[in-house]
């Protein structure tokens, strides 16, 4: 009877202790995933610092964040996936598709994309400005060629199937043309006369962001970073807001750039899990490290340093790349360009510009053993199609992809050898290629490659062509001048000397512009082809025209008197 009644507690002490242990495991597991929640999602934590903390005090808060940021964020914050090229695992490089001039078709995405990966990208840097296809309020912003919420996805999957990583990049504070071009957002201007940069202080343009970057990032639900832009805040500090507030914090303009920035870095840090921020880095080059380290953004955000000249001054890098490790930036991204750079105007891209300007990016990308504080992450080859919302178009994109070959591979194989000169020919079709005359003999086999030859064209032969028949033909100048053709008169046995070629001239090019349209159509939209052959043929073909015309007109006249 002892015995059993020994067992018997021996077993109550055993479950006792089962259940105990069980209640310490759930509570441990309870503690550490709060703990980790904490350090993820609270809006109120280290990050930020304590209400009444003295740190803050140097940034002090704009109107904006009257917006509460927990109304704005929803209930729970989002989980973004990890990153597929996580940090430290892989160097990414993107290349950066600027949509606010010549979107192309995402049926020649379809056929880009595939390229991209052959030529060494692994991601794609998105900056949709009006191609974006953004809904309710915000309907205003898009153009009317923008993509479908069918497009993105579309554009998402081809990415994901060629192992590119999509980055959108959406402008935040300068560059916002798009949007203040709207007379319902001249109110948001930090300058009124002006359409370039936002007014921090008022309530409403947080909420205008906040909006605008929701609306992105759910269509973009796999994305693993985010560019929120902030370069070039042209006018910043001149609104009488901004007078305002410099008047009241010792007329520092880093700082009233950093307020913003850190209103945008926080509302985004609170609403989605594990996505990293990046910005232009031009507007953090003239503020101090102290005030980068008051603003918490290195947290949360990475600065992607950018210089696009092919002699760069790979010292003063370093010191930019010192200042953002002092400043507390875990990682770093570099930016490059491929095209776009040279001229707001530009139509034929110079190759060896590019090709020494990644070169430069190489030297420093390889010296950054010398910055252990910092990591390299990435580089972004840039691709401007327009230098802001109002310039004209630069080189189209199939007219760049040489020169994208030759940049992506030369990062990629540490250098332009002989050996890389051939792999570039190879992927692109032709059978060479001369750096400083920027020319490649033969047809080209990339997605494109027959607008490539048709502007090469267009750009070395069009405007010779029509001045060499126009204006330096003799006849012209002595049977059919101006005065001839002002006064409609004029001898047709004369104007027959030079009438058939002027006529077979003009023929020959309205046959190849028409080829040349619908290569373009199947590219591009209406209004980029409109736009192209506006400002690159038309303001030398209707000159052409204009002479057939006369010419036409005034030889049925059969040799009547002038008019008076």
């Amino acid at each position: 009877m002892a015995f059993q009644r020994s067992h018997r507690l021996n077993l109550l002490r055993l479950a006792v202790l089962l259940i105990v242990a069980l209640v310490g495991i759930k509570f441990l597991f309870r503690d550490s995933l709060t703990l980790d929640l904490h350090k993820h999602v609270s809006k109120d934590g280290g990050f930020w610092g304590k209400p009444g903390d003295p740190k803050l005090g140097a940034v002090a808060p704009v109107r904006s964040l009257e917006v509460p940021i927990a109304k704005a964020a929803g209930p729970r914050p989002e989980t973004r996936r990890q990153p597929l090229q996580d940090v430290g695992v892989a160097e990414l490089r993107l290349v950066h598709l600027d949509l606010k001039g010549a979107a192309p078709r995402v049926s020649y995405l379809e056929q880009v994309f595939p390229f991209l990966s052959k030529l060494g990208a692994n991601g794609v840097l998105l900056e949709y400005e009006d191609m974006f296809p953004f809904k309710g309020e915000l309907e205003i912003l898009r153009s009317p060629y923008a993509y479908s919420d069918e497009d993105i996805d579309r554009i998402q999957q081809l990415a994901q199937r060629n192992n590119l990583e999509v980055i959108p990049l959406v402008q935040t504070f300068g560059h916002v043309e798009f949007i203040l071009k709207h007379e319902k957002y001249r109110p948001l201007r930090e300058v009124e006369h002006f359409p370039n940069s936002l007014n921090p202080h008022i309530p409403d343009t947080l909420s205008l962001l906040q909006a605008v970057l929701t609306q992105v990032m759910d269509l973009h639900r796999r994305a693993s970073w985010l560019h929120i832009g902030a370069d070039e805040v042209f006018h910043l500090g001149e609104g009488q807001d901004s007078k305002n507030w410099l008047s009241r914090n010792g007329g520092d303009v880093g700082k009233l750039y950093l307020s913003h920035i850190r209103e945008v870095v926080r509302f985004m840090a609170g609403r989605y899990q594990n996505l990293r921020l990046l910005l232009w880095d031009d507007m953090l080059r003239k503020v101090s490290v102290a005030a980068i380290q008051d603003s918490g953004i290195a947290e949360h955000a990475s600065p992607m340093l950018w210089f696009y000249v092919p002699d760069m001054d790979t010292e003063q890098i370093g010191t930019y790349i010192s200042k953002y490790a002092e400043s507390g930036f875990k990682t770093i991204w570099f930016a490059s360009a491929f095209k776009g750079t040279t001229g707001p105007a530009q139509t034929w891209t110079p190759l060896n510009h590019h090709l020494q300007n990644h070169l430069g990016w190489l030297k420093v990308i390889q010296s950054m053993g010398k910055f252990p504080a910092i990591r390299y992450q990435g580089i972004a080859l840039t691709g401007w199609q327009r230098y802001d919302h109002y310039s004209v178009l630069c080189e189209l994109l199939p007219v760049g992809i040489p020169s994208l070959a030759v940049c992506l591979q030369t990062l990629v194989n540490a250098g332009f050898t002989e050996a890389t000169k051939k792999k570039v020919l190879d992927l692109l079709g032709f059978q060479s290629i001369q750096l400083e005359k920027s020319t490649c003999e033969g047809s080209g086999a990339f997605p494109g490659s027959e607008v490539y030859r048709m502007v090469e064209h267009i750009h070395g032969q069009l405007r010779e062509s029509i001045v060499k028949t126009l204006e330096e033909e003799s006849s012209i100048k002595g049977w059919f001048s101006q005065y001839h053709r002002k006064h409609r008169f004029g001898n047709p046995r004369n104007l027959e000397n030079f009438g058939s070629k002027v006529l077979k001239v003009h023929e020959d090019w309205e046959s190849f512009l028409q080829t040349f349209r619908t290569h373009l159509e199947g590219i591009y939209f209406p209004d980029t082809v409109e736009e192209w052959l506006e400002e690159n043929v038309n303001t030398r073909m209707d000159q052409l025209r204009s002479f057939v015309r006369d010419y036409k007109e005034i030889v049925r006249l059969n040799a009547r008197p002038k008019a008076l």
